[in-house]
């Protein structure tokens, strides 16, 4: 029978988050259901919630950093057990069989991945509702074990700002010695200096205020650039293999591709609106340079930067808070008032 689960919505784009009862579906055949722990808040909750990006669907149930523990599986399920400790990230279904599907790469699925909220499920149509809530039921296929020894609580941000950053950071063959440069220091741009420092990559950090230079060092940078100084962006011009572009909001690319070495890659993974002012090609062409884009990873893939982080003992930097407190987290993370993802303790729906 499907059940009556509570949680937390947006009505509208104007409306506050707030209480809202649905119900789950009950388990087909390869269903894991989960009673979520704890979820992490992305800034696409914020963009989806007030359809800054003009696809939103009322009532929206946001959250896909999502940690808990299988309380049931169903009948065709081999690799979860009742009690194991799994995470939920940004899809919940893909078609299965298009060239990037049977790739492992789901969230390019050709014909559209089902994302873990303002999505349809692809067999009942229903909406997909995120990890605000109580409880949820996904597909096997989309649910990933986290390492015993990682915090629940601080891992649940892995499920997107990590595997965001990892992604990239593989795909373009970060290794021991790779000049890695992250633009921003927020949810994306934390996890990028630790995951490169581990991958054993010289790790500099692009931010605009000197202040944070402590704080990025203790994260993992080797080095930090103020991007507001055109001298000191003058002085690593062609130094990196790879830069990647963290802020979500728009700014100038141009003076950070100057950074890129020749044949180096430059990558976004935190715009989505058009790039204003527009991308200068003449440095690309005159060094071979690239600049592209990545979209967090395939569920095999973002299984490997879990057990990546266990072996090396990383998880985000979070601030936990009640449910109810969602809507000054979002005026919060707005500010950039938080350090560096904040993270819903789910026991606080039953206060």
């Amino acid at each position: 029978m499907p059940s009556k689960t509570r949680g937390y919505a947006a009505s509208s784009a104007t409306a506050p988050i707030a209480p809202f009862s649905f119900e789950r579906r009950d388990l087909r055949a390869d269903d894991v259901a989960i009673d979520i722990l704890y979820c992490g808040i992305c800034h696409t909750d914020i963009h989806q919630a007030r359809n800054e990006w003009g696809r939103s669907k009322y009532p929206m149930v946001p959250g896909h950093e999502i940690v808990g523990r299988v309380t049931q599986v169903g009948k065709d399920v081999k690799g979860f057990k009742v009690g194991d400790l799994v995470g939920v990230g940004c899809m919940v279904d893909s078609c299965q069989h298009c060239a990037s599907c049977k790739e492992g790469l789901e969230q390019f699925c050709e014909n559209g991945a089902t994302f873990t909220y303002n999505g349809t499920d692809r067999q009942d149509k229903t909406p997909t509702y995120g990890g605000y809530s109580e409880r949820i039921v996904v597909s096997d296929r989309f649910v990933v074990r986290i390492p015993a020894n990682l915090d629940p609580k601080a891992a649940a941000p892995l499920l997107c700002a990590g595997i965001t950053l990892f992604s990239p950071l593989r795909h373009w063959g970060v290794k021991k010695g790779t000049k890695v440069g992250i633009v921003g220091l927020g949810g994306l741009g934390h996890m990028g200096l630790k995951l490169a420092k581990a991958m054993g990559a010289d790790v500099t950090l692009f931010t605009r205020t000197k202040a944070k230079e402590p704080e990025a060092r203790r994260l993992g940078a080797d080095h930090v650039v103020i991007s507001t100084d055109p001298a000191q962006i003058k002085a690593v011009a062609g130094r990196f293999d790879l830069v990647i572009d963290t802020v979500p909001n728009e700014h100038d690319v141009n003076p950070f591709v100057a950074t890129v070495r020749r044949d180096g890659d430059y990558v976004i993974v935190g715009q989505l609106t058009p790039l204003v002012p527009g991308l200068n090609p003449s440095p690309m062409m005159g060094g071979r340079k690239s600049v592209a884009g990545s979209m967090i990873g395939g569920i095999a893939e973002t299984q490997e930067m879990l057990d990546f982080c266990g072996k090396h003992g990383i998880v985000s930097d979070i601030e936990m808070i009640g449910i109810q407190h969602i809507n000054t987290a979002y005026e919060r993370m707005l500010k950039s008032d938080v350090r560096y993802r904040f993270v819903i303790d789910m026991a606080s729906l039953k206060s």
